[in-house]
């Protein structure tokens, strides 16, 4: 007969043990990260979403835009038809293949004289293929005050009620931030809102803020994905899930 192992020595499977016990804790860290989030695609048909037809479908667990020839515009969204609360933490993976995108929140419907053409104006998560705008704060159509590029990437921005613009440098520069994030390949996006600050993330690196004091400021409204005009691009969104912030009890 062996003799036993010293009680000091270790089990044989103390180190299966531990990353048992690592994945445990792995595995309800991000359970816990992803409480309270609610799904805003089923992964295979675009229930609760309407769009401008032919630019947009569900394949493969994503929702996908695409322009297959020279779009003439003007810019076009799929709209989330929806809860969009006015307060929220929104989080989801994008890939682009040309062109430039966004997701709009507290935005609205413009030109209903046309519908069809799914025309949307408001606050804007930027991204683009050349990553030259991702992660940027947009007010697109001019809907939140006419302001355009509110802040650039690498910027915290505040509109005092006044007028005035205050811009502050983030931890990390625009050139940082941009190197960051993966040119045709799937990035992760979250958008956080609250009141009047804006915050947008990209891979985890703050990309740019908002303070928005302004009269100009937009409270609530609905949420949309776009699909830009010019040469041909194709966008693909998947993981769309957000979060009801205290106070957003606005349906």
């Amino acid at each position: 007969m062996l003799a036993a192992a010293p009680s000091a020595w270790p089990a044989a499977d103390d180190k299966a043990s531990g990353n048992a016990a690592g994945q445990t804790d792995a595995t309800q860290a991000a359970a816990k990260a992803e409480a309270g989030f609610q799904p805003l695609f089923d992964g295979k048909s675009l229930n609760n979403w309407e769009g401008r037809e032919g630019f947009w479908r569900a394949e493969d667990g994503c929702i996908v835009g695409e322009t297959k020839e020279q779009f003439g515009g003007p810019n076009t969204f799929l709209v989330y038809k929806g809860d969009a609360p006015s307060d929220f933490e929104l989080r989801f993976e994008y890939r682009m293949h040309g062109g430039n995108s966004g997701v709009q929140y507290r935005s609205k419907l413009i030109d209903p004289e046309h519908p069809k053409l799914f025309r949307v104006g408001g606050y804007q998560a930027d991204f683009d293929a050349q990553n030259t705008f991702s992660g940027i704060v947009y007010d697109e159509a001019g809907v939140a005050g006419g302001r355009g590029i509110m802040a650039e990437r690498g910027t915290k921005v505040t509109y005092e009620k006044n007028g005035e613009k205050k811009v502050e440098k983030l931890p990390m520069s625009n050139q940082e931030l941009g190197a960051a994030i993966k040119k045709g390949d799937w990035n992760q996006y979250v958008v956080i809102v609250k009141g009047d600050h804006l915050i947008h993330k990209i891979n985890g690196n703050t990309t740019s803020e908002v303070i928005d004091h302004s009269d100009k400021a937009v409270k609530k409204g609905i949420m949309a994905l776009q699909l830009h005009q010019g040469p041909p691009m194709k966008v693909e969104f998947r993981n769309m899930r957000i979060k009801r912030l205290d106070g957003s009890s606005e349906k």
